[in-house]
């Protein structure tokens, strides 16, 4: 009698497999934009920092005048009890919430908004950074943390500063444990084996001494559980370089 291999089990969505997210502190997202905070200014403090399993950086806990307090990912200089403003007259110092389209170029910014009240959804993981360009009718230029520029709406808010944990990346785990707790928290795989190097009732590409899976390894979206592993519905099968250099020749 057989057994499930790794994908059919993982897909069941057992506790082993599903990730702790109630362990989580919530979202880091901006309010919904009103319109008096276009032009007025909403100040408040720093009430709390914490740690977020699953994440790698720490969140700031913002409170304001107006009873509104959510979550933001902390910036690098951001401390306990610090004063912060929102809005559009706010002024331009670390950790202060304003539309891009009120600072001033060369403004290095994070947790970017792509639209309008979504929340903030760029330069939002550890040490990174946008930068504010020139304004346009277009809209701001900002450039990312990849190094591409794009144009946003004025309307869309940003926090000054860089978000902090730069050098998280940098230190090695050293133990095979403490890479193991953090791909828990995140719900990820982990350690991840070739399926040549299985024996054949765990997957089917594993079995037999040689080093290759012994067939296709491009499936159909459309494979039935068990069988679809490997490169799923694939668009191509790596030989692009290959042809590339072959209509160079042409042309």
């Amino acid at each position: 009698m057989g057994k499930n291999i790794l994908v059919q089990r993982r897909g069941r969505g057992t506790a082993v497999f599903r990730a702790p997210t109630y362990r989580r502190k919530g979202p880091a997202r901006y309010p919904p934009l009103a319109a008096s905070e276009l032009t007025g200014v909403l100040k408040g403090g720093v009430s709390e920092i914490v740690h977020d399993p699953g994440r790698g950086t720490p969140l700031a806990l913002l409170k304001f005048e107006n009873g509104e307090k959510f979550y933001v990912p902390a910036t690098e200089g951001l401390g306990l009890e610090q004063k912060v403003a929102r809005g559009g007259t706010a002024t331009v110092e670390i950790g202060n919430i304003l539309p891009i389209g009120k600072m001033p170029e060369g403004t290095l910014v994070c947790n970017l908004e792509l639209n309008p009240s979504d929340g903030g959804t760029l330069a939002r993981s550890s040490g990174t950074y946008a930068l504010v360009g020139a304004h346009t009718p277009r809209g701001t230029e900002v450039r990312l943390p990849s190094g591409r520029s794009v144009y946003l709406k004025d309307e869309c808010r940003a926090t000054v500063g860089v978000i902090s944990a730069a050098g998280r990346t940098e230190k090695p785990f050293l133990k095979a444990g403490a890479k193991k707790h953090l791909m828990r928290t995140r719900g990820r795989r982990w350690p991840i084996v070739k399926g040549t190097k299985m024996v054949s009732a765990s997957h089917p590409y594993g079995g037999g001494r040689h080093k290759h899976a012994g067939k296709p390894t491009t499936v159909s979206r459309n494979t039935p559980p068990g069988r679809k592993v490997g490169l799923i519905a694939a668009r191509q099968t790596g030989r692009a370089r290959a042809r590339m250099r072959k209509v160079a020749q042409i042309l």
